[in-house]
């Protein structure tokens, strides 16, 4: 028999890959007995031992603190290459061009995903049952919290909720207004309804008749798809 010194780089390999392979090392103990070391033994905790001290199994049998371990090693490996593996944007390999408002979504969706821009999206338009609603959306903040590939593909359209920013139902009168982690929501009487970003502190007005403020800038979207739609975008500079 091989000793322990002359072990080879396959038998290495193999014993990483039981790591993955098992859920529990007791399941790992498990392959390794065989149906007639049981009908031996009757006892699978007593062949789990044997198997455990070398004397049942085939080829090298890891401890369970070396089991423990590289499974977890190797469950960190595999965590790290779903993390840093590039996201499928919702908007990959859509046709908008016919579709302004879907298609200025769509440029942004990869800034707004990696945190290098924030939009806020004003809707105006008729809900379900025919009342016109408004509202302003935090996009990263509705990207992050929902699939967005239905509304890319049309199945599904955008609209304000009263969960958003800020919502308005014409007919009913109600409204609603919520911060996200992204904006504050500051109802200033004065300026009307303002958003301070919480990353980098600036204020965005989205009143028309003034300027929307630092690192700031309104895109009216000229579109068929709504009664209206205007974009803030706001480019955040993290102060160092």
């Amino acid at each position: 028999e091989r000793g322990e010194g002359s072990m080879e780089g396959g038998d290495l390999a193999d014993i990483t890959d039981d790591a993955l392979k098992y859920e529990t090392y007791e399941q790992y103990l498990d392959s390794q007995i065989s149906p007639m070391d049981l009908f031996y033994l009757e006892d699978q905790d007593l062949a789990r031992q044997l198997v455990e001290l070398g004397y049942r199994g085939s080829g090298e049998t890891l401890k369970r603190e070396e089991f423990e371990a590289r499974k977890k090693a190797a469950e960190e490996a595999k965590a790290s290459k779903l993390r840093n593996a590039p996201k499928k944007l919702a908007s990959a390999d859509k046709d908008l061009s016919h579709f302004p408002f879907l298609h200025n979504l769509a440029e942004r969706e990869d800034l707004v995903r990696n945190g290098k821009l924030t939009s806020i999206i004003f809707i105006r338009d008729k809900n379900s049952k025919g009342q016109e609603v408004s509202g302003y959306m935090d996009y990263a903040h509705r990207l992050k919290t929902e699939n967005f590939e239905p509304y890319f593909e049309r199945k599904k359209k955008l609209m304000p909720r009263p969960s958003d920013l800020s919502y308005y139902n014409w007919e009913t009168q109600h409204s609603t207004s919520n911060s996200t982690p992204n904006f504050q929501v500051i109802a200033d009487n004065e300026a009307g309804l303002l958003f301070k970003n919480k990353r980098d502190r600036k204020v965005i007005n989205v009143d028309p008749k003034s300027l929307p403020g630092d690192n700031s800038r309104r895109i009216e979207i000229k579109t068929h798809e709504y009664l209206q739609v205007v974009i803030y975008d706001h480019v955040t500079r993290r102060k160092t």
